[in-house]
């Protein structure tokens, strides 16, 4: 089991999520700084986020997308993260 730390989203003494989710700086930030309860939130988020605006995460830029919104979501880094807009389902090209 990975060692207790502050997670940064939710402020609580838990175990870290003990694994790096990408390979790399992000992933390895996550690891260490973010509890399993949040990652698990997150990846909720993430299948919103991918089916209402369509991501094709083979593409950089809707990797970046993504990668911009996790940081938002789990360290409140970006001011803006994506909302889902209902009227825009399915419209938005990458």
């Amino acid at each position: 089991m990975a060692e207790s730390m502050k997670c940064k989203h939710c402020g609580q003494k838990r175990p870290g999520l003990g694994f790096a989710p990408f390979p790399n700086e992000l992933g390895k930030r996550i690891a260490t700084e973010i509890c399993q309860p949040c990652w698990n939130t997150w990846l909720q988020k993430q299948t919103q986020i991918i089916n209402h605006y369509g991501l094709d995460l083979t593409n950089p830029d809707a990797q970046n997308f993504l990668f911009d919104n996790i940081k938002g979501f789990l360290f409140s880094e970006v001011s803006q993260s994506a909302t889902i807009d209902t009227s825009k389902e399915g419209s938005v090209k990458w």
